[in-house]
């Protein structure tokens, strides 16, 4: 997909790539952005234009959210777009040493700097979840400006912790019906990467199975649920984890059998598959505890993304997570992010005459920040930075190409660019090669705004 503009830069309908591509050959249009690939055509006006329904789909997540667009033309429903926001990481990390460093200030003989306790308004949230929630509604925005898009939609989904950690909790505030088995279910699943945690097979069917037995004394907290096969789950019943992991010969076998499946004449992989069930006992003592941070970020942020997804004036639909995994179960799609955004909410239809064959991940960088003065782990300071970002023209985060006539990397790239003050320019590219050259063999494309725009193939 392609966003069009009009002469005025308004949003018009997106194209194909092949007609984008006739219409700058042809001169009727130009380039108004690189990525997301954006063109203005230069004869054309909104006010002359027709339009058809486009709906911009989000399936929020603590890590990555996805997005999708679906056309609703007169030849039926077609996902014209897919993508995914992933989420800057280590702001919570990052914060946590600027508070250290002023803690420590504190107690030296410079000026006094008060702790600030009590300066938080009503409906405030940590820094790390409002950044989660301020890149979806930049990533909205953006596709707002290159898209003419009608509706919206998001799945406005609470995962229930109360529930998670004691099932049996009566009340009138926890009665959440049938569909709350089913997102402690979809909880489970996603902590235990969707294969057996006693024997790694994958792509069967699932049940969810207690550690501690419940004959035992086991209880149905979440943190003694596990997600096993039926032959693991029959197999081990009412036994303790060390003596099945240690004892039981068909399990032995089946791990065994998927491991030659998963390394197969790799013998990396085959190493690994020795250390991978050498610490198993381990790992799932470990993981059985995780805590529940994702689950949390998203209770905490769904209703500030609904409200200001409302703001922007258009229809918001809500789904819930059962209702976006039933109707995905339905379609014969993958678990991904953007499939998961194209099946949320009621507006579903039940066939796509047709879907992407890319995705466009948006990865959030950031713009730098304004501390000048770098610092050791006790808050000392180490060196200090120039207070000039721009040098030879250059900024970190500018889309640049590089044409390199010599040298083990010659030949033209494309990438993010890490300018150092020396004019040298590290470019980090799509494909995963890295290299440094001179300002000189460089011209920027785009200004850095701090996104890092890719495409890959679609999991179709």
């Amino acid at each position: 997909m392609v966003f069009v503009l009009d002469r005025h830069k308004k949003p018009l309908m997106p194209c194909s790539e092949k007609r984008a591509r006739i219409l700058l050959e042809r001169g009727g249009a130009v380039v108004h952005r690189r990525f997301p690939f954006t063109i203005r055509l230069k004869d054309r006006t909104a006010e002359e234009s027709e339009f058809q329904t486009l709906r911009l789909k989000l399936h929020p997540g603590s890590k990555t959210t996805g997005m999708a667009v679906i056309l609703d033309g007169q030849r039926g429903h077609k996902a014209i777009f897919f993508g995914e926001v992933v989420h800057q990481p280590g702001i919570k990390h990052r914060l946590k040493a600027r508070a250290g460093a002023r803690r420590e200030r504190r107690q030296r003989h410079t000026r006094y700097r008060p702790a600030r306790f009590n300066n938080r308004p009503k409906g405030w949230l940590p820094p790390s979840l409002v950044a989660r929630v301020n890149q979806t509604i930049h990533a909205v925005n953006r596709i707002l400006r290159g898209a003419a898009i009608t509706h919206l939609s998001v799945e406005n989904v609470a995962f229930d912790t109360q529930k998670m950690q004691d099932p049996e909790t009566q009340g009138v505030e926890y009665q959440q019906g049938a569909l709350l088995g089913y997102e402690v279910r979809q909880y489970l699943l996603q902590k235990w990467d969707r294969h057996c945690a006693y024997c790694d097979i994958i792509d069967v069917s699932l049940e969810v199975e207690h550690i501690h037995a419940k004959d035992c004394g086991g209880s149905d907290r979440v943190s003694n649920l596990a997600i096993a096969c039926h032959t693991c789950n029959q197999a081990k019943g009412n036994k303790p984890l060390e003596k099945f992991l240690a004892n039981d010969k068909g399990r032995r076998k089946r791990v065994k059998q998927n491991a030659k499946i998963y390394a197969d004449k790799d013998p990396v992989k085959k190493q690994e598959r020795v250390r991978w069930e050498a610490d198993r006992l381990e790992r799932i003592n470990r993981r059985r505890k995780a805590p529940f941070s994702d689950a949390a970020a998203i209770n905490a942020t769904h209703w500030r993304l609904y409200d200001q997804l409302k703001a922007r004036g258009l229809p918001v639909e809500g789904g819930s997570g059962g209702r976006t995994k039933m109707q995905r179960i339905a379609s014969h799609l993958p678990k991904e992010h953007y499939h998961e955004a194209l099946c949320v909410g009621a507006s579903t239809p039940e066939i796509f005459t047709s879907l992407p064959a890319y995705v466009q991940v948006w990865s959030a960088k950031g713009c730098g920040n304004r501390q000048r003065c770098r610092t050791d782990k006790y808050g000392f300071p180490i060196r200090h930075l120039s207070p000039e970002k721009m040098h030879f023209g250059f900024q970190t985060g500018d889309l640049v190409e590089a044409v390199i006539p010599r040298g083990k990397f010659v030949g033209t790239w494309i990438g993010r660019a890490t300018v150092k003050a020396s004019g040298q320019i590290f470019i980090k590219t799509a494909t995963g090669i890295d290299q440094t050259t001179n300002y000189q063999h460089c011209r920027v494309l785009q200004r850095g705004d701090g996104w890092q725009i890719t495409k890959q193939s679609a999991n179709v």
